[in-house]
């Protein structure tokens, strides 16, 4: 037997059978004079196309709206898994889809749909694929315009998404489309395993992460490892359930106003999720009604609001990546590492969720708490204008507006009774009041330290520091001799052969944009972890990012990185380092100071030492660095880098290239 006749055995009946035409759409195109002689050919030859797929014809001059999503896998109707997707977030987005097509239906609007999916975080973990997430995101944004702009007819733009990076390049097409109505519909998070007691607790999708290296220290059974790994996502859909860089986002377009309402981080498979896709569809459909556009939405005011509800729920560190790369789109001022020091100051953390807590629930509870709409009733409430409530958003109505309707909404006392009905939790005990905050021991999130080693900024979860290592007047200090390791490889090496010891501080070089595509090292603080849990004060510096559930004193986001000529690349071993981080005042400082514990010399010092080193020569790309995020890491580095987004800034970029070009010319 031949292999062809082995790959086409099992054959379907009646193959042979097939023809090779067919009567064609029954009815007319609706057609008129004007058209045929004033409109361009591409227009009608859509109206056939849309005709040969089944739509009715007489509709097919209807208004146009373009639904982006990253939906992924193939689901059978039952929700059974044909072909799986890279992640739940992309799995169950089909049926929102669905959902607000119906809507835009009823409302004599056009739909179409086209899908650009996303990899996953979590599963690309210590492996060369997490060189190609965040990339990615640009990747993605780039196909979702090139897509958007594949209908010129369009009236509108719908977004669906719900992940890592996905989300963002969502919300980066949306905002890119400056004259055009647009609404984000956020995919929701995945639903919590049942706790079913100590032995069987059901762990979410950040802890089981860390299931290798508990088991590694026998912390763990083989059969509790297989047991939970395998129950961890208790949804076929959703975003992780803790407040990552997935729940941050949606959580963070609402605060942009672009999304609805009360969407960001509901239950994914829900019949309340599924709602919102229709609602945001109706909210959609609003806006062109009105006139409402997209520039009308993303402003430098809106975008401020969504630093502020980032702030309040202690969101992932990676959005300072993508609000400003969402603002660069909309056309409005990017916020710097000053403002996002501003922001974090005046704003306290208010929602208590996974993964600082100080009680760990799960996201789709602090959606049913009230969500994002709750918390702006506190800010408002507490803190008058820290939200400006002018600002338009995607219901076509004002923030202020919204906030109105929402304080004595049905939707509001509803969702509220119904999570202590069914948990025994009161919404007030995930969702505070600043005084109720505070007396919870929660403190603000994030600080922005500067220093000799980071002169364009650094990012600290400060709150997710342990407690042990920081003094009674909230200053955690470390000065000590560093580490210095050219790559996650290397540092990972040094963790596993116990070479890194409490005190230690570690600087990791080459993990940024241009080194491994500023890859997540969620390898290296879930290690940190397990040290931390055993109270080891071990600290950590690096050019790299970090996952939205990742705690411990660790430092990213280290500006210019190091294989830019950032003053980080040309620390060496035994180089003695400065950490201050004043977690109340949100003030911090990392900075080298010599090369004897005992005579530090001056920041100024040691600015100029750098300044006067070359850069590590073990720094250098990873061997197996893409060309794709090479290409990538120098467009965003011509483009102002991490702290301007990791956009591609085209006319930087063009005036870099011809600037290249002539000096090669003159060689």
């Amino acid at each position: 037997m031949s292999t062809l006749d082995s790959i086409y055995s099992d054959q379907l009946e009646g193959i042979y059978d097939s023809p090779t035409h067919a009567e064609g759409a029954q009815g007319e195109l609706p057609l008129t004079e004007d058209i045929l002689r004033n409109r361009p050919s591409g227009d009608m030859f859509g109206m056939t196309l849309n005709a040969g797929m089944g739509w009715e014809p007489s509709e097919l001059a209807n208004d146009g709206v373009m639904m982006i999503s990253t939906l992924a896998g193939i689901r059978s109707a039952d929700g059974s898994p044909k072909a799986l997707a890279l992640h739940t977030g992309g799995y169950e987005l089909g049926v929102q889809l669905e959902a607000a097509a119906e809507v835009l239906k009823e409302n004599n609007k056009l739909p179409y749909a086209a899908f650009v999916s996303d990899p996953c975080d979590g599963r690309t973990q210590g492996t060369i694929g997490m060189f190609d997430s965040l990339p990615y995101r640009n990747d993605a944004a780039v196909v979702f315009r090139r897509l958007i702009r594949s209908l010129p007819t369009r009236k509108g733009v719908l977004g669906v998404a719900s992940c890592d990076k996905g989300l963002p390049a969502t919300m980066m097409a949306l905002a890119s489309q400056h004259d055009y109505p647009v609404c984000l519909c956020p995919g929701g998070s995945t639903l919590m395993p049942i706790n079913h007691g100590e032995s069987d607790p059901g762990e979410d999708a950040g802890t089981i992460q860390t299931i290798g290296a508990r088991f590694a220290y026998d912390e763990i059974s083989l059969e509790y490892a297989r047991r939970q790994g395998c129950r961890a996502c208790a949804s076929a859909g959703g975003g992780c359930q803790f407040l990552g860089t997935a729940g941050t986002s949606q959580v963070v377009s609402e605060g942009l106003g672009l999304a609805i309402t009360h969407s960001a981080l509901a239950p994914s498979g829900t019949k309340i999720w599924e709602d919102i896709a229709r609602a945001s569809a109706r909210a959609l459909v609003t806006q062109m009604e009105r006139g409402i556009t997209a520039k009308d939405i993303i402003t430098e005011a809106s975008v401020r609001n969504a630093m502020v509800i980032h702030a309040a729920f202690g969101g992932s560190t990676n959005l300072l990546l993508h609000i400003p790369a969402i603002a660069f789109e909309a056309g409005v001022k990017r916020p710097s590492v000053d403002d996002w020091a501003e922001v974090n100051k005046a704003v306290p953390r208010l929602v208590s969720v996974m993964p600082i807590g100080p009680v760990h629930y799960p996201t789709s509870m602090a959606f049913m708490a009230g969500g994002v709409p709750e918390v702006m009733l506190i800010l408002r409430k507490h803190f008058p204008g820290l939200l400006d409530e002018s600002v338009m958003t995607a219901t076509g109505q004002t923030l202020g507006e919204n906030l109105d309707w929402w304080e004595d909404s049905e939707r509001r006392q509803r969702v509220r009774q119904h999570l202590k009905e069914t948990t025994g939790v009161d919404a007030d005990e995930i969702i505070k009041t600043p005084a109720a905050a505070k007396a919870a021991g929660m403190t603000s999130t994030v600080t922005f330290p500067k220093g000799n080693i980071a002169p364009e900024g650094s990012v600290v979860k400060s709150t997710a520091i342990d407690p042990r290592a920081i003094t009674e007047d909230g200053f955690y200090r470390h000065t000590a001799p560093c580490k210095v390791f050219p790559s996650e490889k290397a540092a990972m090496k040094a963790i596993k052969e116990h070479e890194v010891v409490p005190g230690d501080i570690m600087i990791v070089l080459g993990v940024g944009p241009k080194g491994t595509g500023m890859e997540e090292t969620y390898q290296l603080t879930s290690a940190f972890v397990e040290r931390i849990q055993a109270g080891q004060n071990i600290a950590l510096i690096t050019d790299a990012r970090f996952s939205g559930v990742s705690t411990g004193a660790c430092f990213g986001h280290v500006g210019p990185e190091a294989l830019a000529g950032g003053p980080i690349g040309k620390l060496r071993d035994g180089d003695v380092v400065e950490i201050i981080v004043d977690t109340n005042a949100l003030e911090g400082s990392i900075n080298f100071i010599g090369t004897d514990p005992d005579n530090p010399i001056s920041y100024e010092e040691g600015a100029a030492i750098l300044e006067s080193r070359e850069t590590d020569s073990r720094v250098m790309e990873d061997e197996d660095l893409p060309d794709d995020t090479r290409l990538w890491a120098a467009l965003q580095d011509v483009s102002g880098g991490t702290w301007q987004g990791c956009v591609y800034d085209t006319d930087k970029i063009v005036e870099a290239i011809n600037a290249g070009k002539k000096v090669l010319a003159e060689k």
